[in-house]
């Protein structure tokens, strides 16, 4: 795999384009009986909030933080909750800290899709329940987890989730799979009894291409669409085995999902590297243009859908989400 230098011209760049993007990102954008929300994939990245990348000057906690991206943006992704579950109060805070209309795209816990989670990182409750070999471990898997132990995660994920049910602020919980995860009829009961558990609507994102080789691509459009569950199209760096193609496709009436990574090749799988640097990518207005028509076929065909940036190095996301947000609105003249 031939080494390219990111696409990273430095924060000077960007912090004039991202002037320049206009206020399209604030609100949906209309197309045909459908709307588009632009957002971020976090907005609480270090190198994010340093001084005077995206905050204005005195946005220093975190009420005043999610306010001011709330004032920019009409939806975010939270990641937090990959890592560890949250707590009731930080969800009600996050609906009273954003406007009647804002959305939140809920990252799903590791546990949830075969991944490794932290022991420490779990709720105590459910940690001191359990067995003794597995306290001492590092990090445990869904597999290695007694059976009412992963129930109890999953109603403590739901159950935090309730303050932005109610409030109508709940998009969609993104379940996205390791890249050791392929295609299988497990992998897809594991998709269908992650809906099932969690009583919520999700998306679903694959980390490994074979979901979209010649041999599986039709089977899993076929998947996704009869059980109507919302696909998250990826643009991401190609190449590796692990690549997905960036698959274009309407699976739900209700919601599509566009997340953008970033095409840092040098860093797509480096290991022991912070996300801010594998997705450290800025994209440039024809890269972005490229996407335009694709995310505006598909939201012709939905109800709602999201365009998420995960690019968060610096202001990098934001930039790319409002300009991404004036070219389809402009499309749209």
């Amino acid at each position: 795999m031939p080494k390219t230098e990111p696409h990273d011209p430095g924060v000077q760049v960007p912090g004039r384009r991202s002037q320049e993007a206009g206020d399209a990102s604030r609100s949906p954008v209309k197309v045909g009986q459908g709307e588009v929300r632009f957002g971020t994939a976090s907005w609480t990245d270090p190198t994010m909030t340093a001084p005077g990348v995206f905050y204005p000057k005195g946005a220093d906690s975190a009420e005043e933080r999610l306010r001011f991206y709330a004032s920019q943006f009409s939806m975010v992704e939270v990641d937090s909750t990959y890592y560890a579950l949250p707590n009731k109060r930080t969800a009600e805070a996050w609906v009273e800290r954003t406007p009647k209309d804002f959305v939140f795209d809920i990252k799903a816990h590791a546990l949830m899709t075969g991944q490794p989670t932290e022991v420490v990182r779990l709720p105590k409750a459910i940690r001191e329940e359990l067995p003794s070999n597995l306290k001492e471990k590092k990090r445990i898997y869904r597999k290695d987890m007694p059976g009412e132990l992963l129930d109890a995660v999953y109603q403590q994920f739901r159950e935090v989730l309730q303050p932005l049910i109610e409030a109508g602020k709940l998009g969609a919980v993104f379940v996205q799979f390791p890249k050791w995860v392929f295609p299988s009829n497990e992998a897809r009961e594991l998709i269908l009894e992650t809906r099932r558990r969690l009583e919520l609507p999700i998306a679903v994102e694959f980390r490994h291409g074979s979901w979209f080789n010649e041999k599986n691509a039709e089977r899993t459009v076929r998947f996704l669409q009869d059980n109507k569950i919302p696909y998250v199209a990826v643009d991401e760096p190609q190449g590796f085995k692990s690549s997905v193609p960036p698959v274009v496709v309407s699976t739900s009436e209700e919601l599509a999902v566009f997340r953008f990574h970033g095409r840092n090749v040098e860093n797509w799988e480096k290991k022991d590297i912070p996300p801010s640097e594998r997705f450290r990518y800025l994209y440039d207005e024809d890269e972005l243009a490229d996407w335009t028509p694709k995310i505006a076929a598909v939201a012709k065909t939905t109800r709602h859908t999201h365009v998420v940036y995960n690019n968060c190095f610096s202001n990098y996301g934001t930039t790319n989400a409002r300009e991404a947000a004036r070219l389809l609105a402009e499309m749209q003249s």
